[in-house]
C-alpha cells in the first residue's frame, strides 16, 4: 500500500463543541442508521473527544480508518463493519 490512500465518506457529521459522552453517543447512533460497509466523517475537538471517542468507538466494533489533525479540530473517518452470519 503506498502512501495515503483518499477516503471518501458517505456522510458527515460535525460535533466541534460536542462534549463527551454525548459526541460518542451521536456518532454510534449515525452509525447505526448507515448501510454496513458505510464511511462516516466525524469532526472532533482536540483533547477529551479526539482521545475518548475512537477508543470508544473501536470497543464498540467500529473500524477507525484514519484520525487526520485538520488545525483546530481533528476529522475521524469509521467505518460501519460489515457483519457476517
Amino acid at each position: 500500500m503506498s502512501g495515503s490512500s483518499i477516503l471518501t465518506p458517505d456522510a458527515q457529521l460535525d460535533l466541534r463543541g460536542t462534549p463527551c459522552p454525548i459526541n460518542f453517543v451521536r456518532t454510534k447512533l449515525y452509525l447505526e442508521k448507515m448501510p454496513p460497509g458505510g464511511l462516516l466523517e466525524v469532526w472532533l475537538d482536540p483533547g477529551e473527544p479526539i482521545e475518548q471517542v475512537p477508543d470508544s468507538l473501536t470497543m464498540a466494533g467500529y473500524d477507525v480508518e484514519q484520525i487526520t489533525d485538520c488545525s483546530g479540530y481533528f476529522s475521524l473517518v469509521i467505518r460501519r463493519p460489515v457483519v457476517r452470519e
